[in-house]
């Protein structure tokens, strides 16, 4: 091997190493940042042996902060695409998660299901992803599906609604992502009563 190239290896292989060191970092820096997300919900008990109303394989592509998928979920293994499967129960979905804690979505905080094209560096067909928008602690956030088969992705979506007739079908123009619908900051409030 030539000098020159013995040289453009090691380059190569010190700005590979550079990279991975930036990505380790950032996500280490996110994770902090997001620090305050709760814990995923455990799922009930009560469903242990339980059969699903409706189950199908899928890739978990990741959670994102509501309506900005560049913005990972870094927090409890959110952020990590896994293969599983979606099974939907009355009370809500479970997403179980190859190397995961298995992912619960009560009903009630489901609060938009969609279809999309992709999410996160995951990119398919038109409505290839099921997406759904649910509240983790005050935090909005989307988690975004791929079924394995098709015929799945609206049989998925269907049986979500179901379960949550309360949910829409696109985000709002303006998305909170922080707060509860209906919940506003107290001192927000005040300065507009002071200005009255």
């Amino acid at each position: 091997m030539s000098t020159n190239h013995l040289l453009t290896l090691i380059s190569s292989l010190v700005l590979a190493g550079l990279v991975l060191v930036l990505i380790v970092v950032g996500w280490r820096s996110r994770a902090r940042r997001q620090s305050d997300i709760p814990d995923i919900p455990e799922v009930p008990r009560e469903l242990d042996g339980e059969t699903a109303d409706f189950a199908c394989d899928v890739q978990y592509v990741c959670t994102t902060t509501a309506g900005d998928w560049l913005d990972r979920i870094a927090v409890h293994g959110l952020g990590m695409k896994a293969n599983g499967q979606a099974m939907v129960y009355p009370t809500g979905l479970i997403v179980t998660r190859d190397g995961a804690q298995d992912l619960w979505i009560p009903d009630e905080g489901i609060e938009v299901i969609r279809r999309e094209s992709g999410m996160a560096g995951k990119f398919v067909e038109k409505g290839g992803l099921a997406v759904v928008s649910w509240r983790l602690g005050g935090r909005l956030v989307d988690t975004g599906l791929r079924t394995r088969t098709g015929s799945d992705t609206p049989a998925l979506i269907e049986k979500l609604r179901e379960i949550a007739p309360q949910a829409g079908d696109e985000l709002p123009a303006a998305t909170d992502t922080q707060a509860p619908a209906g919940q506003h900051d107290s001192s927000d409030a005040s300065a507009e009563e002071q200005r009255k």
